[in-house]
């Protein structure tokens, strides 16, 4: 019923735009001139959304579709009549017959109005009621055949037909009466109303009921029927009114609860003090005491009991005191000034270090110098800011917990992993709702004192975005320069961050912020060797896996070579997280043995491996032998250790390309042609033809096509590789290189020597060549790595030839075809003609 004022509204509202006031139909102009008018067979149909035309009703529609639009502005010009028909559903743009009710109603335009966004607003009035028989056009909008329907009308002089009548009108009443938004002058018009067919219209096209609903009462031939129908569903109306206003009814008895609740509250606050329970003064007094035992700086002592002051002004009742409560002890359980003391033994620290973390050398180091001066300085130093990086598994995040069992001090960890939000770091404004200190004071408040170690895990992968940048935020955090007033937006005052050890990790160093990386100390912490791993499985993996297997060392024992076997053949990694899992999988292998008492090995060997993990995953590479011409043994690092790899050359008859394969990176391709071009300005110093390069195709494969390598240090690697292939000559037999090189001939230094190293002497390597300036690195390492293994120090690419290349030619030399018609070793090219022909 509620669009009864609404179309009232509208049609006084438009009538300056016509000389004949428009009004809704109030009274039945006679249903029998409606269905003698001729009417076309053959109607433009205007489908509309949401709303059901019925006869002798007149409504507004607003049309916004261009084909609607055609059909409008062409129809009002003519005749004025059009067939209006409502949608099933509101989606489609361009509905087809099978989307619309078959069902609508005959209108004639009364008015077009265009508006300023380019629809334009019809008042159409209803005739009659037609179905649509079958569509005749499309385009440019729909037409279609229709046959007209006649409805059932009743006697209005029987007696039910006038009950049916006046139970319509009271219903109409009873509605307008529960709703507020329809005007009371309605009952005026609807007892005005004196046909049952246009009472029933009326009430149809204005009562708040589905669309379905509304079209159902439209189909109805029946006038009587359509009103006993129309009945029910102001009765349901009547019901869903009652409901809302016993709602409203009760949600104002609510309110008068609330002012009966607070004088209560007040009573009762007048009977606690009777009593002497605790108010919300002595709540705050109590928190007022609390804060004059802190050892907090005078200018915050004032703040907090301002901020008291303030919360005692507040009504209790208030959504504002709780959160003033909450601020006043979050300040009050920060240990301001509250400091763990260090127990500083350098010796127990480094036994603590060397129990919990085998190898690790320089970072143990630098802890320890760490430590040595705070033991000098009596405590009273700047904590440090370091970064430990380095592959994933290697024991940075550990070490941090080492670091602080060491100290004697609490321990944080919070991880950055994809922290995207500054306010985590330094938290939201107390004026927000939900408003909370950021995680660096709430960690701290968790440990209870302001000097732990503070372990800021995987800070190269913070992230940002519209929420801010957290890295930014962190920049004050990090500067021992300003971290002693940090300043987090929830607290509002400065607190004291500097004797905080902040040591963060970080698996890449390319994603850290640049000014955040320049406030860090940089430790790298490489993988672990084959060695250490080795001693670490024995150390400490293998006796946690007992214990957390319920296990005993009597119940079974690893021997080394078969820890060696999971190490090489079932992982590849820089840490040992794999490594653990594979060595728990034999431990529960084990346990299942003991569990069920069957009979078993208690040494697990080598060949029992196989067995309980599968078939190995990995191959490692091994040393092969020198046949061939222009096969040469290099050394690469990868972040799971370093690896042997071999560096192929062939030659065949072509124009002197050359092929680079083994999916190499752009630098390791510049050092193949670095060497060649080396190679080619030297070729007499070694023999070889120069026109060899113009005549033959020379192809680079690198095996292990599948993965990536990129780097300088197989620069002479490739240079001995191409001499042995052009002068086919033997390279010397357990002999492996690394090392850049450059077109003067000189030798460079390479990274990764000591994993390189270790990987030459487990692939039966017994002679490396390096950088001179690679000396320092192999010095560093201890000398029970270097067993069995030879090292040669070069300078130029020459030394590197020298050592590398045998006088001797391999088994079966290549001959090269010169375009000259003659035949010549790699090695004759100073030979005469004759000489030559001879030789061949």
């Amino acid at each position: 019923m509620s669009n009864y004022s609404f179309q009232d509204i509208f049609m006084w509202a438009i009538s300056d735009y016509e000389s004949d006031v428009l009004v809704p139909m109030m009274k039945n102009e006679g249903q029998n001139a409606e269905e003698n008018e001729a009417l076309p067979a053959e109607l433009p149909i205007l489908p509309v959304r949401n709303s059901v035309l019925f006869p002798s009703m007149v409504i507004p529609v607003t049309v916004s579709r261009q084909k609607a639009i055609k059909l409008v502005r062409k129809v009002y010009k003519g005749d004025r009549i059009v067939g209006v028909v409502t949608q099933k559903n509101n989606n489609p743009e361009e509905p087809t017959i099978d989307e619309l009710y078959t069902v609508g109603t005959v209108a004639r335009i009364m008015k077009l109005i265009a508006l300023p966004d380019g629809h334009i607003t019809i008042i159409i009035r209803g005739k009659r009621k037609f179905r649509l028989e079958k569509i005749i056009r499309e385009n440019p909008y729909l037409v279609a055949e229709v046959s007209y329907l006649t409805d059932e009308m009743p006697d209005e002089h029987k007696k039910d037909t006038k009950v049916l009548m006046q139970s319509l009108k009271e219903a109409a009443h009873k509605i307008i009466r529960l709703n507020p938004e329809i005007p009371q002058e309605a009952e005026i018009s609807i007892n005005n109303i004196e046909s049952l067919d246009l009472l029933v219209h009326f009430f149809s096209a204005n009562i708040n009921a589905e669309i379905k609903d509304k079209q159902e009462l439209l189909e109805l031939d029946s006038v009587k029927e359509r009103g006993t129908k129309l009945l029910k569903l102001m009765m349901k109306e009547i019901e869903f009114l009652q409901i809302k206003q016993e709602i409203q009814s009760k949600a104002h008895s609510d309110l008068d609860q609330q002012q009966r609740d607070y004088f209560l509250r007040q009573q009762i606050k007048v009977l606690q003090d009777e009593l002497g329970m605790d108010s919300h003064e002595q709540e705050i007094e109590r928190l007022r005491a609390r804060g004059s035992q802190k050892n907090w700086p005078e200018s915050v002592a004032n703040h907090f009991n301002k901020e008291l002051d303030k919360a005692l002004r507040l009504n209790p009742q208030s959504p504002e005191f709780p959160i003033a409560i909450s601020y006043a002890e979050f300040m009050v359980d920060l240990p301001w000034n509250e400091f763990s003391e260090d127990v500083i033994d350098l010796k127990k620290a480094q036994a603590i270090l060397d129990q919990d973390h085998y190898g690790l050398a320089k970072a143990k180091q630098r802890i320890i110098e760490y430590l040595a001066v705070l033991k000098l300085k009596g405590g009273n130093m700047r904590g440090p800011i370091l970064c430990f990086y380095g592959p994933p598994g290697v024991g940075k995040t550990s070490l941090g917990r080492s670091i602080a069992k060491a100290l004697g001090r609490k321990y944080i960890r919070m991880s950055l992993g994809g922290l995207r939000d500054e306010a985590e770091i330094r938290g939201h404004r107390k004026t927000y709702i939900g408003a909370m200190p950021g995680r660096i004071l709430q960690s701290i408040k968790k440990a209870g004192s302001s000097n732990p170690v503070f372990i800021l895990d995987e800070i190269d992968k913070v992230g940002n975005d519209f929420r801010g940048d957290p890295a930014s935020a962190l920049l004050e955090v990090l500067d021992p320069e300003q971290n002693n007033a940090f300043l987090d937006n929830y607290l509002e005052v400065e607190y004291d961050l500097s004797k905080v050890m902040f040591i963060a990790t970080a698996n890449s160093l390319d994603t850290i912020h640049p000014a955040l990386r320049d406030r860090m100390e940089i430790i790298e912490i490489t993988g672990y060797t084959q060695e250490e791993k080795l001693q670490i499985a024995k150390r400490h993996l293998l006796p946690k896996l007992r214990k957390e297997h319920g296990l005993k060392a009597k119940d079974f024992s690893i021997d080394d070579k078969a820890i060696l076997k999971v190490i090489e053949e079932y992982t590849r990694e820089s840490g040992v997280r794999n490594l653990e899992q594979k060595l728990g999988a034999v431990v529960r292998h084990v346990a299942k043995w003991v569990a069920m008492e069957e009979p078993y090995q208690k040494r697990i060997k080598p060949a029992d491996i196989e067995t309980i993990l599968g078939a190995p995953i990995f191959d490692r590479e091994m040393y092969q032998n020198n046949n061939f011409a222009g096969v040469v043994t290099g050394l690469a690092w990868t972040q799971a250790g370093g690896e042997i790899l071999f560096v192929e050359a062939s030659l065949n008859k072509g124009k002197g390309a050359l092929t680079l394969s083994g999916q190499l990176g752009d630098v390791m391709k510049e050092s193949a042609i670095t060497a060649l071009s080396y190679l080619k300005a030297h070729a007499d110093e070694w023999e070889i033809d120069h026109r060899i390069f113009n005549q033959y195709d020379l192809h680079i494969h690198v095996p292990a096509g599948a993965v990536p390598k990129d780097g300088p240090s197989a620069g002479i690697t490739m240079l001995t590789a191409l001499a042995s292939i052009y002068t086919q000559r033997k390279v010397k037999a357990h002999l492996a290189m690394t090392g850049e090189i450059t077109l003067r001939g000189k030798v460079l230094p390479v990274g990764g020597i000591k994993e390189k190293l270790l990987a030459a002497r487990r692939a039966g390597i017994t002679e490396v060549v390096l950088s001179a300036r690679n000396r320092k690195d192999v010095e560093e390492i201890d000398t029970q790595y270097l067993k069995d293994l030879t090292i040669h120090y070069v300078e130029t690419i020459d030394e590197v030839l020298q050592i590398a290349l045998l006088p001797e030619k391999v088994a079966k030399p290549m001959r090269f075809e010169l375009d000259s018609g003659s035949q010549s070793t790699a090695t004759n090219n100073n030979l005469s003609e004759e000489q030559l022909q001879k030789e061949c």
